[in-house]
């Protein structure tokens, strides 16, 4: 399952790593690519997200989720 997700905030490299950390520790997540320049991540998962987690993991990492 593939999840394209919207997030608010990230500015360099160093945002992009944050947010890949963030969401490579939601449960079910085998990949994660974030694109700065679109502002989104793209998220290989083995089942359906729990966007909680998502949201929780990437407001915890100081961005947003649209």
């Amino acid at each position: 399952m593939q999840v394209i997700l919207r997030i608010k905030g990230m500015t360099c490299g160093h945002c992009v790593k944050a947010v890949e950390k963030a969401l490579s520790e939601v449960a079910g997540v085998e990949k994660v690519h974030v694109d700065l320049a679109s502002g989104t991540a793209t998220v290989d998962a083995s089942g359906p997200l729990d966007m909680g987690a998502v949201r929780q993991r990437i407001e915890k990492a100081g961005y947003e989720l649209v």
